[in-house]
């Protein structure tokens, strides 16, 4: 085999930024379908627009405050602050736009963004570690 199969391909540090930061944009949609497709009905990309937008900005909000750009896999510094931006982001903004925010909703939403937020870097860092051993 030639050596160029065996390198391995790295993503420069904003292609990896702009990655992750895509991911957590796109898990936070999946988090309002699913949640509006439980619960709403009518014109379903504009509904879950609707739903994801705070909690968008919240996380938006969440990268500016971790720098998550410096280090965007992070389950620690990067993750947390990302999953804190969109839940407290989120609801705030929820609550001054006149949204739904009740108790079970904040305790969903909790779980569900720590899962999808957290998790995938979790993964990813799982994943690394099994290739590096």
């Amino acid at each position: 085999m030639t050596p160029s199969i065996h390198r391995t391909r790295r993503s420069s540090p904003a292609r990896l930024a702009a990655a992750a930061a895509i991911a957590d944009a796109v898990l936070i949609l999946v988090f309002a379908a699913v949640g509006r497709d439980a619960h709403q009905g009518g014109d379903v990309v504009a509904g879950v627009l609707l739903t994801a937008w705070p909690f968008l900005a919240g996380a938006a909000l969440g990268w500016l405050a971790a720098r998550a750009w410096r280090n965007p896999l992070s389950v620690r510094w990067t993750g947390l602050a990302v999953w804190m931006g969109a839940l407290g982001g989120g609801m705030v903004l929820r609550l001054l736009t006149g949204q739904t925010v009740v108790l079970p909703f904040i305790i969903v939403a909790l779980l569900s963004l720590g899962l999808l937020l957290v998790g995938w870097r979790l993964a990813w860092a799982g994943i690394r570690r099994l290739r590096s051993a």
